[in-house]
């Protein structure tokens, strides 16, 4: 028998899946078809761009629901929402053509142990065989993919369909249930193969399901429910569903197997490590007059507005207020049931991801990998005076997204905005302005070019001032040097007989690495030895600063005489991608002046390459755009530095030019 289901525990549901499947339009017919309407989602329906929170009831239960963003640009808003959820529903297209593209979301799923299920939207769009979608499905699925239903064809339209668990046909019935018939007798063969086949898949996991079927001895109804259930919540199958959105078709049919496979909080509390009763943050928003607020959900016990609440810093604070979530509205309640996701204010220290106790938890935060930011710019105010709002803007829009990164770059003195894609800061620009009413310029990162110098030389640095008075008086002369790429910077003191007194060669020290700031051709000078071999002082003249402008002067020669080398960052790529776009991305990193390194497929996605390759860094900044036009939008990568590369030729030319330029 199932396990039975706790009095007023509500559960919590995320539906995921890639733009265009219908994750929206399938949460508003889940709650048309929960209220007692038709179950038929709204004709036109926006792609969501941040994580929503809504709620339904059905059959006197409570379900929390969570829309996930589906466009690859906007995928890690959700990414501290979903461990928290019981089960999550993929939404799939009825392409076989499409599978690939619920990869990504199953394998998210999966690294994070959460039961799911998935739901073939537009089944009355289908044109082939369910099979031969489900066959192009199960690769990119670890789970086996056990269907629950079989469909029932009335010359090449989807009429109803079969439900392998029940043993019992359905005919759609337009905005309305659906109407139980008897199972067509041309189906009664395949409903008897498919059933079988579902049992097996169950068995698996069952020795004594196994044993019946070996023995020939049909399991009761409540044997084969009992073990859908358990399956489906220690994540060993994905159960198959099918249906319409637009049509009201399957609906009520997934909403009824939700009421009962939908597994209890206390799993998912367990996956998340939490004991006893707490509340683990989904998501921050600061929400203008109403501050900060974090979208939590609650375990182990309803939360009440009166409790303390133990944050992740050991600290106890009580919730400013308790607030109900239903979209974009929220009202004040004093208690959130057991399951319930609520919005909590004024707990200015929390972040997504903290788990925080109603009574003494110890301190513990969820291990997370942040996403890669595959796309940036570089930002300005375009009002000086912005300055400050900018700053304080930029963190709250990082303390709720997830996906977002703010970087202040020190080489080359910018504000870098950081994200997963050029829809994605692009949205996040649009916030900036909306919510916090400040306007930025914006441009492509700067390149942090570097230059090195082409051979030996000797130089005298010498700084001579008189002012009346005492006078400046510094003189050194220095042997420089390159070295090969990557050495750095060596500086040797050589320095005998006391030519220069020991407490000054770190002032000449100083001034040779000040010219290096700034070389011939504008960008910082590396990879150089400075050796000093002699010099002389003035007993009144000499001081610190005397010897500094020294070494800075005698640097600052030997950068014109040996002439400069065009240095520029060459990043490693990792790229991610399904290994038909392996091929088109070898090709687009060469059009990209960039090396393969090699291929291997990806670990643990079936039907997917790591493709390593050398890229300049002046190369990548649209190249995300470039890699998922090429793998429909799927494709992805990680970058780290890995070494300097001299340029020549026309591209050094405009480099130099440019630089010149805006010098």
């Amino acid at each position: 028998m199932p396990e039975s289901k706790s009095a007023n525990v509500v559960r919590a549901i995320a539906v995921v899946g890639p733009t265009g499947a219908g994750k929206t339009a399938l949460i508003q017919a889940l709650a048309s078809a929960a209220s007692g309407g038709p179950g038929i989602a709204p004709a036109a329906v926006g792609q969501s761009t941040e994580t929503q929170f809504t709620a339904i009831d059905f059959m006197g239960d409570h379900y929390a629901l969570i829309d996930a963003p589906g466009a690859v640009d906007f995928l890690a808003d959700a990414d501290f929402a979903l461990p928290a959820v019981d089960l999550a529903i993929v939404v799939a297209d009825p392409d076989p053509d499409k599978a690939v593209l619920v990869q990504p979301f199953l394998k998210a799923l999966e690294e994070l142990q959460i039961p799911r299920a998935i739901f073939i939207n537009k089944i009355d769009a289908a044109r082939g065989r369910i099979r031969d979608l489900l066959e192009a499905l199960q690769p990119v699925s670890t789970a086996p993919l056990v269907a629950r239903q079989i469909p029932i064809w009335e010359s090449d339209k989807i009429t109803g369909f079969v439900d392998l668990a029940l043993e019992r046909a359905y005919q759609y019935e337009q905005g309305k249930p659906s109407k139980i018939i008897d199972i067509p007798k041309d189906l009664a063969a395949r409903e008897t193969e498919a059933r079988f086949h579902m049992l097996e898949q169950l068995a698996d996991y069952d020795d004594e399901l196994m044993e019946k079927l070996l023995s020939d001895v049909a399991p009761d109804r409540d044997t084969v429910f009992a073990d859908l259930v358990k399956e489906t919540r220690d994540s060993l199958i994905a159960p198959v569903f099918f249906g319409s959105t637009a049509n009201g078709n399957g609906v009520r049919r997934l909403l009824k197997a939700l009421r009962h496979d939908t597994p209890e909080p206390k799993y998912a509390a367990a996956r998340l490590g939490l004991s006893g009763s707490g509340a683990y943050v989904a998501k921050i928003s600061h929400a203008g007059q109403a501050g900060k607020l974090a979208f939590a959900r609650v375990f182990g016990a309803a939360l009440n507005d009166s409790d303390q609440l133990t944050l992740s810093d050991g600290s106890s604070q009580r919730p400013g207020a308790l607030f109900s979530v239903a979209g974009s509205q929220t009202k004040k309640v004093s208690r959130v049931p057991e399951g319930d996701i609520a919005a909590i204010g004024k707990l200015d220290p929390v972040a997504a991801g903290d788990l925080l106790g109603a009574s003494g938890l110890q301190k513990l935060k969820l291990s997370f990998k942040k996403r890669f930011p595959v796309y940036q710019l570089s930002i300005t105010t375009k009002d000086r005076k912005d300055d400050v709002r900018l700053s304080g803007a930029l963190q709250k829009l990082v303390d709720e997204d997830a996906g977002l990164n703010v970087v202040h770059d020190q080489t080359t003195h910018e504000i870098l905005l950081q994200g997963q894609g050029e829809p994605h800061l692009r949205s996040v620009l649009d916030r900036l302005k909306g919510r916090f009413n400040v306007e930025v310029a914006t441009a492509p990162p700067s390149t942090p070019y570097k230059e090195s110098l082409r051979k030996n030389v000797e130089v005298r640095g010498r700084h001579k001032k008189q002012t009346g008075g005492h006078g400046q008086f510094g003189d050194c002369v220095i042997q420089v040097k390159p070295l090969p790429r990557g050495e750095g910077f060596q500086f040797v003191d050589k320095i005998t007989g006391g030519a220069i007194p020991r407490q000054w060669i770190p002032a000449v020290e100083a001034g040779v690495k000040d010219a290096m700031v700034k070389g011939a051709i504008g960008f910082p000078v590396v990879d150089v030895a400075v050796t000093l071999i002699d010099g002389s002082f003035h007993a009144v003249d000499s001081s610190e600063h005397s010897f500094q402008q020294a070494g800075r002067i005698g640097m600052q020669e030997a950068i014109e005489q040996c002439g400069s080398v065009l240095l520029e960052p060459v990043e490693k790529l990792s790229i991610y991608t399904p290994s038909s776009g392996t091929p088109k991305i070898n090709s687009a990193v060469s059009a990209h002046n960039g090396q393969i390194l090699g291929f291997e497929p990806r670990e643990g996605w079936q039907g997917w390459d790591r493709v390593d390759v050398y890229l300049p860094h002046s190369e990548r900044q649209n190249f995300i755009i470039e890699l998922r036009s090429l793998t429909q939008g799927l494709a992805t990568f990680e970058a780290e530095y890995d070494h300097m590369v001299e340029v020549t030729g026309r591209r050094a030319d405009d480099v130099a030019k440019k630089a010149q330029a805006s010098a």
